[in-house]
């Protein structure tokens, strides 16, 4: 059943009033709101608390990790829970989180305008140590902007990481396969482009023509 709290009812009404006009679409009655870019998505999250209130997160999800829930790859903004006292100060609350939501995906939008975009955002940060996830994308990206060597080297990082949970198993897996094919970047964007149209799939996400290679 859908939650029909006042805190609820009042960032539902915000966040289509500040992300619908950018085009995000909301995930059934939740609230979470999708920015659909093919390959990777833009999500933005009105966290709930324990008590009335809300939080937010906006960040970037990489489908090629080919997944059936959405999670943040990269964190453009996390904002801490803000507490419901009563309507008109929680109006006030919401619509400066949706007004925030929104800057920061316009902000997503141009650091990612297109994938060689991402691959050159994602190369140019530090790989953190313990993020298997950091690891994976960094091999990927460097895969596809034809430098097999640092992709190895990525992804030697990710299969060195001890699998402690059942996605690092699988995320390893995957990792061993694309290492074996990481001086053929087309391989590699074949290889991209299955993933994310599986993850589109799982995620019930319109199928839409990909331009990775």
């Amino acid at each position: 059943m859908a939650d029909r709290s006042p805190a609820s009812r009042i960032i539902t009404s915000v966040a289509r009033a500040c992300l619908e006009p950018l085009g995000l679409t909301r995930r059934g009655r939740s609230r979470l709101w999708v920015d659909d870019h093919g390959w990777w998505l833009g999500v933005v999250e009105f966290t709930p608390s324990r008590t009335a209130g809300s939080g937010l997160n906006v960040g970037a999800m990489w489908l090629w990790h080919d997944v059936d829930h959405l999670a943040f790859h990269v964190d453009a903004v996390r904002v801490g829970c803000e507490p419901f006292r009563t309507e008109n100060q929680f109006t006030r609350l919401a619509l400066d989180l949706g007004q925030q939501a929104a800057a920061n995906v316009t902000v997503l939008r141009k650091r990612v305008p297109s994938l060689p975009a991402a691959v050159r955002d994602i190369t140019s940060r530090p790989v953190r140590r313990g993020f298997l996830r950091d690891g994976f994308d960094a091999g990927i990206a460097s895969a596809l902007a034809s430098d097999p060597d640092a992709a190895r080297c990525h992804f030697e990082r990710v299969l060195r990481e001890e699998p402690l949970a059942p996605w690092m198993v699988d995320a390893q897996e995957n990792t061993r396969e694309l290492h074996a094919m990481a001086a053929d970047r087309g391989a590699v964007a074949v290889w991209v482009t299955r993933a994310v149209g599986s993850s589109r799939s799982k995620l019930g996400l319109e199928p839409v023509p990909l331009a990775i290679g």
